[in-house]
């Protein structure tokens, strides 16, 4: 059995939820240690873990990240972490790359950096990982994801996955309590919530330019059945393809929001949280990750770049270091039925595949 075949297995059956990935990070720190890497743990007090080899010759910097968090589902009434999106299998592929890169006496110049990022699924893995400055030396950073049968079949790969903007809008709105026999003294929290969804569902953009926004969560509840409620709580789920669409959306959705509270006599207080950026990457990354392909699955292992409107918390790492160049490719594994599907599975011998694409990449850029 192959080593990046061995990791996953492993890692597949100590599954962890964002920012609890100690076992996780426990190994492939301990991994990376057996195999010559500098190793920091618990970074930014927490789960985060980063290896460095330094050549000792004068160059750049590159990382290789790869996300630890498995995601929670209910089965059968309890809540249970599974590796549904596949950080089992990118850190499988990044540590085996890892491990080879240094044993191959490939690296030339510069530093190699790996990184493995807790809590992408909650969307502040990145983000603890740079307040713990572990991006401030970058040149240029590259991930990876596995991607679904129906964007990328086994033996291809995109070498730039676009990942759409994704951002929670939460809306708090304010009516007036009344006793259920005498509405016309209060102000209906429900009515006045139901016109502002309403009110966001006509928002027009240019439909040119991929974008969502739904409401996903409604919370209202006086306590009773017989009195007019004074407060509703409302969720929504926000996606753009680029980042300023996703502005000028949320600027929209709060204006109809206070509107449509306004109009009723209530009140609104609007918010959004949970920001994970629209993918931004650099050419030569993009580049760089054609090439790594075609040397490994040849022109035909080449699919065009992707877009979904899946999010991504990789793209924090350019929104706040917008002079890092950037890519992230996307790799074709068989994977059924979906992404975040607790029975998800895929073809295991991609793992070698993607695990060779990173290797071709580090040693073409620091070689």
């Amino acid at each position: 059995m192959s080593r990046v075949l061995d990791v996953y297995n492993y890692l597949h059956t100590i599954p962890e939820l964002g920012m609890q990935e100690r076992k996780t990070s426990a190994f492939l720190a301990d991994q990376l240690e057996n195999a010559g890497y500098i190793v920091t743990r618990n970074i930014n007090n927490a789960t985060g873990v980063v290896g460095i080899y330094d050549t000792g010759i004068t160059g750049p910097t590159l990382a290789l990240r790869a996300d630890m968090d498995a995601l929670g589902h209910m089965i059968n009434g309890n809540l249970c972490a599974r590796h549904s999106c596949g950080h089992d299998a990118h850190c499988s592929m990044v540590l085996t790359a890892s491990e080879n890169l240094i044993q191959s006496h490939t690296l030339k110049k510069g530093k190699l950096k790996i990184i493995f990022q807790p809590a992408e699924e909650l969307g502040t893995g990145a983000i603890s990982l740079l307040e713990g400055g572990v991006l401030d030396d970058v040149d240029m950073i590259l991930g990876l994801h596995l991607r679904p049968k129906s964007e990328v079949p086994l033996g291809q790969a995109t070498p730039a996955m676009y990942h759409a903007a994704s951002q929670r809008l939460k809306a708090v709105v304010h009516g007036t309590r009344a006793h259920g026999a005498r509405p016309h003294l209060g102000v209906n929290a429900i009515e006045a919530a139901s016109l502002a969804i309403m009110s966001v569902a006509t928002i027009r953009m240019d439909p040119n330019i991929s974008y969502s926004i739904k409401p996903t969560q409604f919370d209202c509840n006086s306590g009773v059945t017989n009195a007019i409620p004074d407060e509703a709580t409302i969720i929504w789920d926000v996606r753009a393809e680029q980042n300023d669409i996703m502005a000028t959306l949320l600027t929209k959705a709060k204006q109809a929001i206070e509107n449509a509270s306004l109009s009723m006599g209530a009140a609104a207080d609007v918010s959004w949280y949970n920001l994970v950026p629209a993918a931004v990457y650099t050419d030569d990354a993009i580049a760089l990750y054609t090439e790594a392909i075609e040397a490994v699955l040849g022109k035909k292992g080449i699919c065009d770049p992707g877009k979904t409107a899946g999010g991504e918390d990789f793209h924090n790492f350019i929104l706040q270091k917008p002079h890092l160049h950037a890519g992230y490719f996307g790799l074709g594994c068989d994977l059924e039925p979906g992404l975040h599907h607790p029975d998800m599975h895929f073809n295991t011998a991609a793992l070698a595949t993607g695990t060779a694409i990173l290797e071709y990449a580090a040693k073409k850029y620091l070689g």
